[in-house]
């Protein structure tokens, strides 16, 4: 992992850039290293600074951020690179309880940072680490319920001698020998200690609270193509899902969406559906095309040339949309 550090290279006096650390971590939440790796690389080749970061302009980070999910974190990005250079000297805090302070920075991201970028002893607890713990301790307590339980079998092994190489060692044992099915017991280190493994209940743990029905929302979604190749598209308000991020103008996200054309056209149904599951539920989009004049005025959202247009950095749910407009667009 391009962020980390190798013990030995420890020894030797270098140590992890906090930056690079807390970039990891940011992009990590609810999402795997593989699809972490590459954009980590690509901010930290754009943006090779917290400075860098903060002087960035919303758009372009917004944009480079598309397809990783859940951009509030970006958003969050931004405000915490501005306040570390405003409020810190560009100097990112070393402690547990001052990285607290800073913006998208919750207790889980404050104790990584402190523990694998400054080696102070404090407890990272993730899924993975939840799941080792769980095991370990033959805990049969349902998650979420259980997590302050976990935490504190975590921090009684968290140790004062390089907490971030454990901190990484026990996330990694989750992650490749741990792993929720099938765990690999016979090459764990420990697996002699493991309670869960001597009484064959390691597989089914850690147990989680069932999760209700996840609910389908309903919108529409207004495709339009200008003559010369321009789109209409718009920023979504700075809030709630897809905040700050182009994307097509459209109804709100209901069970009965209420049409809300972004200008006067001859608006055709496209015939397929646009579908993207977010956390909390699934959304299915219906599609309106039309191709208008060079001189259309919509009421909401602006045309963007064609060369300017970046489908690349439109959210997922919004590309999708284009992967089914563009070609009936571009075919007339």
């Amino acid at each position: 992992m391009p962020w980390r550090v190798p013990p030995a290279d420890r020894k030797n006096g270098i140590r992890p850039d906090p930056y690079a650390v807390w970039l990891s971590e940011v992009m990590l939440q609810q999402t795997t290293v593989a699809a972490v790796r590459d954009y980590h690389q690509k901010f930290m080749a754009i943006w090779p600074g917290v400075a860098d970061l903060a002087a960035a302009d919303d758009a372009d980070v917004m944009a480079e951020w598309a397809g990783l999910g859940y951009y509030a974190r970006a958003r969050n990005l931004l405000k915490c690179a501005r306040a570390i250079v405003t409020d810190h000297d560009g100097i990112f805090p070393d402690t547990y309880d001052s990285l607290l302070t800073l913006p998208g920075i919750g207790p889980y991201t404050a104790a990584a940072i402190s523990a694998i970028a400054f080696d102070r002893p404090e407890t990272v607890v993730d899924g993975n680490v939840e799941r080792v713990m769980a095991r370990l301790h033959d805990i049969h307590d349902p998650l979420p319920g259980s997590k302050p339980l976990l935490t504190e079998h975590a921090q009684a092994l968290t140790p004062q001698r390089r907490p971030g190489d454990y901190a990484q060692a026990v996330m990694d044992l989750g992650a490749t020998i741990c792993t929720p099915r099938n765990p690999a017991c016979g090459i764990c280190p420990w697996r002699d200690p493991c309670v869960a493994r001597a009484a064959g209940t390691a597989a089914e743990l850690p147990k989680k609270t069932p999760k209700k029905k996840t609910p389908t929302r309903f919108g529409i979604v207004y495709v339009a193509c200008r003559t010369d190749g321009a789109w209409l598209l718009e920023t979504r308000p700075e809030t709630g899902l897809l905040g700050g991020m182009l994307g097509w103008p459209g109804s709100d996200w209901s069970e009965k969406p209420e049409p809300a054309p972004p200008l006067d056209a001859d608006w055709a149904e496209l015939g397929e559906e646009a579908r993207h599951t977010f956390t909390h539920f699934h959304l299915r989009l219906k599609i309106m095309t039309a191709r208008v004049a060079n001189d259309a005025i919509p009421h909401r959202g602006r045309f963007i040339s064609q060369s300017g247009f970046r489908p690349a950095a439109l959210p997922t749910a919004m590309r999708k949309v284009f992967d089914l407009a563009a070609v009936t667009l571009r075919d007339n």
